[in-house]
């Protein structure tokens, strides 16, 4: 067969790219057998679970509205954020750097003297930024083990802007400043969650999808770029003008033929171990995640869907970050979750009444200057071909859904230029 738009991906980057897109000559090819990528929910005994935590923090009103019309009346909830760090037995408010004047009274001073005292240093590695902008106390206590954790890699392999503008900065004033009039305000410092789960964003743009046009459980294989054909999983041989993929660059390389000139040991990434676990009473209540930088609990973050959708039992997801090719033992992983989640104050005598379990690879992509110029050269290749790879894997970068969004619309409306 042929089409015009080949998507590769029925995400919220591929079907965004669907809604925005003038013509109705598209095909989206998904491996899975559900739409939404790692935005799917599961519904499980009673409780309302995502892949992962997944929160939108809408920078443009106007993909917002996009979304919330698509999608029924008084679905969706705005919340203040309130998210805390477990430190020393004790909860802090995130983020660290704003909040020293909260921790153990030696702590504090520690932080505060190598704050102020601190060298500026070469800031080439996110480490070596950690450091230089906040001194040794602050990033040896939560910002190095926190994100240590998390990417599941030695910090100084990635750049000091790895996280972009997700990343909470402060200088000396703001951080004196919060110890009188609080301002822990961040990119994130409200954000929208459906009562259906994350699913319901991701239906709402599929509504505007013919059904006919996405065929699931069908994976692209190979990516002829002299052709501008591809081969599925199903056996089918597609041409098509225009490619646009969502799929992890890493693994879309390795697709193509002729072989692209990418060094992929420079594209290394993380994987993250998720269980979502529903307990037969509340928790702790009016906090919606908590950060823990300890290596002696296993996770790195701990999310509370009961005090965001404001239901009767504590309802959670619990993130551990592992290296790519490992292969973690869910059951033995999961008895250590428990015990940890004990020692950490979260569950008490409460009984496990469901859980479910979902290894996101990848998670989080390791950003630095030999991936940034592996990536660059690569996606300039192959949209002379007209192949497009895009969204937070296809880019390999560190975005929002929103950014995704808002990429797969920008890309539309270039290519819109030359529909009819």
């Amino acid at each position: 067969m042929r089409v015009k738009y080949l998507i590769v991906g029925a995400g919220m980057t591929g079907l965004a790219f669907a809604n925005f897109i003038r013509s109705d000559d598209y095909l989206i090819l998904d491996g899975s057998d559900e739409i939404g990528g790692w935005c799917k929910t599961i519904k499980q005994d009673g409780y309302v679970w995502d892949f992962s935590g997944h929160f939108f923090h809408f920078r443009r009103p106007d993909i917002e509205k996009y979304l919330v019309d698509r999608m029924p009346a008084g679905e969706v909830d705005t919340v203040v954020k309130s998210s805390k760090i477990y430190f020393s037995g004790t909860h802090i408010d995130f983020p660290f750097q704003k909040n020293i004047h909260q921790l153990p009274r030696q702590d504090f001073i520690e932080c505060l003297h190598d704050l102020v005292f601190r060298e500026d240093g070469a800031n080439k590695t996110f480490k070596e930024m950690l450091v230089s902008k906040f001194g040794h106390a602050i990033a040896n206590k939560f910002l190095i083990p926190y994100n240590t954790k998390l990417y599941a890699c030695d910090l100084d392999t990635l750049d000091a802007d790895a996280m972009g503008r997700f990343f909470p900065h402060a200088d000396l004033k703001d951080i004196v400043a919060n110890m009188k009039a609080e301002d822990n305000q961040s990119y994130n410092a409200t954000f929208t969650y459906p009562k259906g789960g994350a699913i319901m964003y991701v239906d709402a743009l599929a509504s505007e999808v013919d059904p006919q046009k996405i065929a699931l459980n069908e994976r692209v294989e190979q990516v002829d770029l002299i052709e501008k054909t591809a081969v599925t999983s199903a056996g089918r041989t597609i041409e098509f003008e225009y490619l646009i993929s969502s799929a992890p660059f890493d693994d879309f390389v390795q697709m193509t033929s002729p072989k692209l000139p990418v060094n992929s040991e420079c594209l290394t990434k993380n994987q993250v171990l998720v269980f979502n676990l529903g307990f037969d009473r509340k928790g702790p209540e009016g906090v919606h995640w908590i950060y823990y930088p300890d290596d002696d609990l296993r996770f790195y973050r701990v999310g509370f869907y009961d005090n965001i959708v404001n239901s009767d039992r504590m309802s959670l997801y619990v993130e551990i970050g592992m290296p790519s090719g490992s292969k973690p033992d869910v059951k033995g992983e999961l008895e250590r979750v428990l015990v940890d989640l004990g020692r950490a104050g979260v569950v008490e005598d409460h009984q496990l009444v469901s859980w479910h379990t979902v290894t996101m690879n990848p998670a989080y992509v390791h950003i630095n200057r030999d991936s940034r110029e592996a990536v660059i050269k690569a996606r300039q290749l192959l949209q002379s071909r007209g192949v497009y790879t895009i969204g937070r894997y296809g880019g390999w970068t560190y975005c929002s859904i929103e950014d995704n969004i808002i990429e797969a619309q920008n890309l539309a409306n270039e290519l819109n230029l030359f529909e009819p």
